[in-house]
């Protein structure tokens, strides 16, 4: 275990989910297996599950959860099914309930995909603690120590890029303002400015990787 002086010379994120969780887990992260609606990473935290959730908020609290952690452009009508349908009890059930308010799908993937996503979010907090986890590896690295975050969706993305930005930016204060006042100090330097992707022979070594994308960045000299 690294002591309070340690510094690392690098750190990776990775912040997909364990096959492992998703594949029979008995938490109901997955609608491929019928299991109880917990979601929770930490089945001992003391924390609302995905089943509280979909069983105790409100029409209103529900719509928020889908757009902002699913994007979910029907979140509406989904959120509606849900109230109309409760109590909801078990994967299989609610994405049947998904499936039904969505309608008709031109997508292959599966109408309940991006509820399961800002459930999942929602329960573990999991936006709030990226960015926790994001200063702290910032802390920890060493002079020309390197930073790499692998993220899965848009969500997880555009917070690494937003944090590794203003970590790299010479000046944060608003636009408005016509001189720096705000004396920050950038903190690492950005090794690609764009993402990286995971090449054809990875994904097909392992399909999940297809929605990978990998930042960088190496600190600076304090």
């Amino acid at each position: 275990m690294l002591g309070s002086e340690a510094r690392a010379d690098g750190v990776l994120l990775d912040l997909g989910i364990s096959s492992r969780q998703v594949d029979g887990s008995g938490f109901g992260f997955s609608f491929q297996q019928d299991e109880p609606l917990d979601m929770r990473f930490n089945p001992e935290a003391d924390i609302p599950t995905a089943a509280d959730i979909v069983n105790t908020w409100s029409r209103e609290g529900l719509v928020a959860v889908l757009r902002e952690y699913g994007e979910e452009p029907r979140a509406g009508a989904i959120a509606s099914a849900i109230v109309r349908q409760r109590p909801i009890s078990s994967t299989v059930q609610l994405a049947s309930v998904v499936a039904g308010a969505a309608g008709r799908q031109t997508s292959r993937t599966h109408p309940a995909t991006r509820t399961f996503q800002a459930l999942r979010i929602a329960v573990n907090d999991e936006l709030n603690t990226l960015t926790t986890g994001l200063q702290a590896a910032v802390d920890l690295l060493a002079p020309s120590g390197r930073l790499a975050v692998i993220s899965y969706h848009s969500l997880e993305d555009r917070r690494v890029k937003t944090f590794l930005a203003r970590e790299a930016a010479q000046c944060i204060c608003p636009p408005r303002l016509p001189v720096c006042v705000c004396q920050h100090q950038p903190r690492v330097s950005l090794v690609n400015r764009r993402i990286i992707r995971p090449s054809a022979g990875e994904i097909a070594e392992n399909p999940r990787s297809r929605s990978a994308r990998m930042r960088v960045a190496q600190r600076l000299a304090e």
